[in-house]
Protein backbone atom coordinates (compact mmCIF):
# COMPACT_ATOMS: atom_id res chain seq x y z
CA UNK A 1 0.00 0.00 0.00
CA UNK A 2 2.86 2.16 0.61
CA UNK A 3 3.40 2.38 -3.09
CA UNK A 4 0.24 4.34 -3.79
CA UNK A 5 0.67 7.60 -4.63
CA UNK A 6 -3.02 8.10 -3.36
CA UNK A 7 -4.89 5.58 -1.30
CA UNK A 8 -7.52 3.68 -2.80
CA UNK A 9 -9.76 4.47 0.24
CA UNK A 10 -9.67 7.67 -0.27
CA UNK A 11 -11.19 7.64 -3.62
CA UNK A 12 -14.72 8.32 -4.11
CA UNK A 13 -17.31 5.87 -3.39
CA UNK A 14 -19.15 4.75 -6.36
CA UNK A 15 -21.94 7.61 -7.81
CA UNK A 16 -22.42 5.95 -10.92
CA UNK A 17 -21.97 10.05 -12.36
CA UNK A 18 -20.48 9.56 -16.02
CA UNK A 19 -17.35 12.19 -16.16
CA UNK A 20 -16.04 13.80 -19.59
CA UNK A 21 -12.68 12.98 -19.62
CA UNK A 22 -13.23 9.47 -18.38
CA UNK A 23 -15.57 8.44 -20.68
CA UNK A 24 -14.70 11.19 -23.58
CA UNK A 25 -12.90 8.17 -25.74
CA UNK A 26 -16.14 5.20 -25.19
CA UNK A 27 -17.32 4.46 -28.41
CA UNK A 28 -20.65 5.43 -27.30
CA UNK A 29 -22.50 2.83 -29.29
CA UNK A 30 -20.72 -0.37 -27.49
CA UNK A 31 -21.43 1.32 -23.97
CA UNK A 32 -25.03 2.00 -25.02
CA UNK A 33 -25.38 -1.85 -25.76
CA UNK A 34 -24.13 -3.19 -23.20
CA UNK A 35 -26.48 -1.15 -20.69
CA UNK A 36 -29.03 -2.80 -22.59
CA UNK A 37 -27.77 -6.21 -22.15
CA UNK A 38 -27.36 -5.79 -18.32
CA UNK A 39 -30.43 -6.75 -16.74
CA UNK A 40 -29.99 -9.93 -18.15
CA UNK A 41 -26.33 -10.78 -18.97
CA UNK A 42 -25.47 -13.01 -16.36
CA UNK A 43 -28.74 -15.36 -17.10
CA UNK A 44 -27.29 -15.56 -20.81
CA UNK A 45 -23.56 -16.14 -19.78
CA UNK A 46 -24.93 -19.60 -17.71
CA UNK A 47 -27.19 -20.60 -20.40
CA UNK A 48 -24.98 -20.14 -23.65
CA UNK A 49 -21.72 -21.51 -21.65
CA UNK A 50 -23.83 -24.06 -19.60
CA UNK A 51 -22.17 -23.03 -16.42
CA UNK A 52 -18.41 -23.04 -18.00
CA UNK A 53 -17.91 -19.30 -17.87
CA UNK A 54 -17.34 -19.93 -14.24
CA UNK A 55 -14.77 -22.31 -14.17
CA UNK A 56 -13.41 -19.98 -16.80
CA UNK A 57 -13.33 -16.95 -14.67
CA UNK A 58 -11.70 -18.70 -11.72
CA UNK A 59 -8.98 -19.98 -13.71
CA UNK A 60 -8.66 -16.27 -14.84
CA UNK A 61 -8.48 -14.95 -11.48
CA UNK A 62 -5.83 -18.06 -10.86
CA UNK A 63 -3.77 -16.50 -12.71
CA UNK A 64 -3.22 -13.10 -12.14
CA UNK A 65 -1.60 -14.35 -9.15
CA UNK A 66 -3.81 -11.80 -6.52
CA UNK A 67 -3.30 -13.10 -2.60
CA UNK A 68 -4.16 -11.94 0.67
CA UNK A 69 -3.78 -8.88 1.13
CA UNK A 70 -3.23 -7.70 -2.27
CA UNK A 71 -5.10 -4.14 -4.50
CA UNK A 72 -6.52 -5.50 -7.25
CA UNK A 73 -8.29 -3.87 -10.31
CA UNK A 74 -10.86 -5.94 -12.65
CA UNK A 75 -11.80 -3.67 -15.53
CA UNK A 76 -14.28 -3.70 -17.75
CA UNK A 77 -16.15 -5.51 -14.83
CA UNK A 78 -19.65 -5.75 -15.75
CA UNK A 79 -22.02 -7.36 -13.28
CA UNK A 80 -18.57 -7.96 -11.01
CA UNK A 81 -18.27 -11.78 -11.52
CA UNK A 82 -14.22 -11.68 -11.68
CA UNK A 83 -14.86 -8.98 -9.11
CA UNK A 84 -16.19 -10.45 -6.30
CA UNK A 85 -13.60 -13.98 -7.21
CA UNK A 86 -10.59 -11.52 -6.97
CA UNK A 87 -11.82 -9.90 -3.68
CA UNK A 88 -12.24 -13.53 -2.22
CA UNK A 89 -8.68 -14.14 -2.84
CA UNK A 90 -7.32 -10.66 -1.39
CA UNK A 91 -9.82 -11.10 1.72
CA UNK A 92 -10.75 -8.50 4.15
CA UNK A 93 -7.77 -6.70 4.24
CA UNK A 94 -6.98 -6.35 0.92
CA UNK A 95 -9.24 -3.84 -1.82
CA UNK A 96 -10.43 -4.94 -5.00
CA UNK A 97 -11.85 -2.48 -7.51
CA UNK A 98 -14.24 -3.33 -10.05
CA UNK A 99 -14.43 -0.37 -13.21
CA UNK A 100 -16.80 -0.09 -16.19
CA UNK A 101 -18.26 2.23 -18.16
CA UNK A 102 -21.76 0.30 -18.25
CA UNK A 103 -23.99 2.60 -15.48
CA UNK A 104 -26.16 -0.27 -15.46
CA UNK A 105 -24.12 -2.96 -15.07
CA UNK A 106 -22.47 -1.10 -12.64
CA UNK A 107 -25.55 -0.60 -10.66
CA UNK A 108 -26.09 -4.20 -10.83
CA UNK A 109 -22.39 -4.96 -9.35
CA UNK A 110 -23.50 -3.30 -6.46
CA UNK A 111 -26.53 -4.43 -5.93
CA UNK A 112 -25.21 -8.11 -5.96
CA UNK A 113 -22.51 -6.44 -3.35
CA UNK A 114 -25.37 -5.92 -1.10
CA UNK A 115 -26.95 -8.98 -0.94
CA UNK A 116 -23.82 -11.07 -0.26
CA UNK A 117 -22.59 -12.14 3.38
CA UNK A 118 -19.27 -12.54 2.39
CA UNK A 119 -16.67 -10.04 4.74
CA UNK A 120 -14.70 -9.44 2.33
CA UNK A 121 -16.83 -8.41 -0.45
CA UNK A 122 -17.27 -5.25 1.59
CA UNK A 123 -13.87 -4.24 0.16
CA UNK A 124 -15.09 -3.69 -3.11
CA UNK A 125 -15.36 -0.10 -4.51
CA UNK A 126 -17.26 0.03 -7.94
CA UNK A 127 -16.11 2.84 -10.24
CA UNK A 128 -17.14 4.03 -13.32
CA UNK A 129 -14.66 4.74 -15.68
CA UNK A 130 -12.73 4.21 -19.17
CA UNK A 131 -10.27 1.69 -20.02
CA UNK A 132 -8.44 3.82 -22.14
CA UNK A 133 -8.02 6.39 -19.30
CA UNK A 134 -7.73 5.22 -16.17
CA UNK A 135 -8.14 7.49 -12.98
CA UNK A 136 -5.55 5.51 -10.80
CA UNK A 137 -1.50 6.37 -10.56
CA UNK A 138 1.09 4.81 -11.41
CA UNK A 139 1.87 1.44 -9.77
CA UNK A 140 -1.04 0.98 -8.02
CA UNK A 141 -1.95 -2.59 -8.51
CA UNK A 142 -0.83 -6.19 -7.27
CA UNK A 143 -3.01 -7.71 -9.79
CA UNK A 144 -5.28 -6.91 -12.60
CA UNK A 145 -7.92 -8.83 -14.49
CA UNK A 146 -9.92 -7.95 -17.43
CA UNK A 147 -12.85 -10.39 -18.99
CA UNK A 148 -14.20 -9.99 -22.06
CA UNK A 149 -13.21 -6.61 -22.18
CA UNK A 150 -10.42 -5.96 -24.06
CA UNK A 151 -12.14 -7.06 -27.58
CA UNK A 152 -14.46 -4.20 -27.05
CA UNK A 153 -11.93 -1.21 -26.34
CA UNK A 154 -11.67 1.14 -29.02
CA UNK A 155 -8.14 1.16 -28.98
CA UNK A 156 -6.25 -2.00 -27.57
CA UNK A 157 -2.63 -0.47 -27.42
CA UNK A 158 -3.93 2.42 -25.42
CA UNK A 159 -5.86 0.11 -23.12
CA UNK A 160 -2.94 -2.34 -22.63
CA UNK A 161 -0.65 0.87 -22.08
CA UNK A 162 -2.80 2.04 -19.11
CA UNK A 163 -3.57 -1.10 -17.56
CA UNK A 164 0.82 -1.31 -17.71
CA UNK A 165 1.18 1.86 -16.38
CA UNK A 166 -1.69 1.33 -12.88
CA UNK A 167 0.39 -2.08 -12.19
CA UNK A 168 2.90 -2.68 -9.70
CA UNK A 169 6.54 -3.84 -11.22
CA UNK A 170 6.38 -8.00 -10.67
CA UNK A 171 2.24 -8.09 -10.94
CA UNK A 172 0.36 -10.20 -13.29
CA UNK A 173 -2.10 -9.17 -15.59
CA UNK A 174 -4.92 -11.72 -16.43
CA UNK A 175 -6.89 -11.12 -19.70
CA UNK A 176 -10.03 -13.42 -20.18
CA UNK A 177 -12.10 -13.35 -23.79
CA UNK A 178 -12.96 -14.97 -26.80
CA UNK A 179 -9.69 -16.60 -28.47
CA UNK A 180 -9.49 -15.78 -32.14
CA UNK A 181 -8.21 -19.04 -33.01
CA UNK A 182 -5.88 -19.51 -36.34
CA UNK A 183 -6.96 -22.85 -37.17
CA UNK A 184 -9.68 -21.95 -39.88
CA UNK A 185 -12.15 -25.78 -38.49
CA UNK A 186 -11.87 -23.76 -35.03
CA UNK A 187 -12.82 -20.26 -36.45
CA UNK A 188 -16.04 -22.37 -38.69
CA UNK A 189 -17.35 -24.25 -35.47
CA UNK A 190 -16.85 -20.84 -33.16
CA UNK A 191 -18.74 -19.29 -36.20
CA UNK A 192 -21.70 -21.51 -36.31
CA UNK A 193 -22.26 -21.54 -32.91
CA UNK A 194 -22.71 -18.12 -33.01
CA UNK A 195 -24.95 -18.17 -35.71
CA UNK A 196 -27.14 -21.07 -34.62
CA UNK A 197 -27.33 -21.23 -30.71
CA UNK A 198 -25.67 -17.59 -29.22
CA UNK A 199 -27.84 -15.23 -31.29
CA UNK A 200 -31.23 -17.47 -31.76
CA UNK A 201 -30.94 -17.64 -27.78
CA UNK A 202 -30.50 -13.75 -27.21
CA UNK A 203 -33.28 -13.14 -29.75
CA UNK A 204 -35.75 -15.08 -27.06
CA UNK A 205 -34.29 -12.03 -25.12
CA UNK A 206 -35.36 -9.58 -27.31
CA UNK A 207 -31.34 -8.94 -28.24
CA UNK A 208 -30.70 -10.57 -31.11
CA UNK A 209 -29.17 -7.42 -32.85
CA UNK A 210 -26.95 -6.39 -29.94
CA UNK A 211 -25.49 -10.33 -30.01
CA UNK A 212 -24.58 -10.50 -33.46
CA UNK A 213 -22.13 -8.48 -32.86
CA UNK A 214 -19.98 -11.01 -31.21
CA UNK A 215 -18.94 -12.54 -34.66
CA UNK A 216 -17.90 -9.29 -36.30
CA UNK A 217 -15.85 -8.37 -32.51
CA UNK A 218 -13.78 -11.85 -32.88
CA UNK A 219 -12.99 -11.41 -36.44
CA UNK A 220 -11.65 -7.97 -35.36
CA UNK A 221 -9.98 -9.19 -32.17
CA UNK A 222 -6.39 -10.30 -31.86
CA UNK A 223 -5.07 -13.83 -32.11
CA UNK A 224 -2.97 -15.19 -29.19
CA UNK A 225 0.26 -14.41 -30.59
CA UNK A 226 -0.75 -10.93 -31.17
CA UNK A 227 -1.77 -10.65 -27.93
CA UNK A 228 1.55 -11.32 -26.88
CA UNK A 229 3.27 -9.28 -29.11
CA UNK A 230 0.88 -6.41 -27.85
CA UNK A 231 2.14 -7.04 -24.30
CA UNK A 232 5.44 -6.75 -24.41
CA UNK A 233 4.98 -3.82 -26.72
CA UNK A 234 3.61 -1.76 -24.16
CA UNK A 235 5.83 -2.77 -21.54
CA UNK A 236 5.10 -6.14 -19.87
CA UNK A 237 8.33 -8.65 -19.24
CA UNK A 238 6.42 -11.69 -20.61
CA UNK A 239 3.34 -12.73 -21.64
CA UNK A 240 2.00 -16.07 -22.83
CA UNK A 241 -1.76 -16.94 -24.40
CA UNK A 242 -3.48 -19.99 -23.41
CA UNK A 243 -6.19 -21.80 -25.48
CA UNK A 244 -9.01 -22.96 -23.05
CA UNK A 245 -12.71 -24.35 -23.27
CA UNK A 246 -11.48 -26.38 -26.18
CA UNK A 247 -10.20 -23.48 -27.78
CA UNK A 248 -13.09 -20.98 -27.91
CA UNK A 249 -11.71 -19.12 -25.57
CA UNK A 250 -8.08 -17.29 -24.35
CA UNK A 251 -6.45 -15.99 -21.64
CA UNK A 252 -3.45 -13.91 -21.86
CA UNK A 253 -1.25 -13.96 -18.42
CA UNK A 254 1.35 -11.02 -18.75
CA UNK A 255 4.00 -10.24 -16.28
CA UNK A 256 4.79 -5.77 -15.70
Amino acid sequence: MASLHVPLSSLPRPSFRPTGKLLIRCSADRQALFNRIAPVYDNLNDLLSLGQHRIWKRMAVSWSGAKEGDTVLDICCGSGDLTFLLSEKVGPHGKAVGLDFSNEQLLIASTRQKLRSKTCYKNIKWMEGNALDLPFPDSSFDAVTIGYGLRNVVDRHRAMTEICRVMKPGSTLSVLDFNKSINPLSTTVQEMMIDNIVVPVASGYGLENEYKYLKSSIKDFLTGNELEKLALEVGFSTAEHFEIGFGFMGNLVAIR
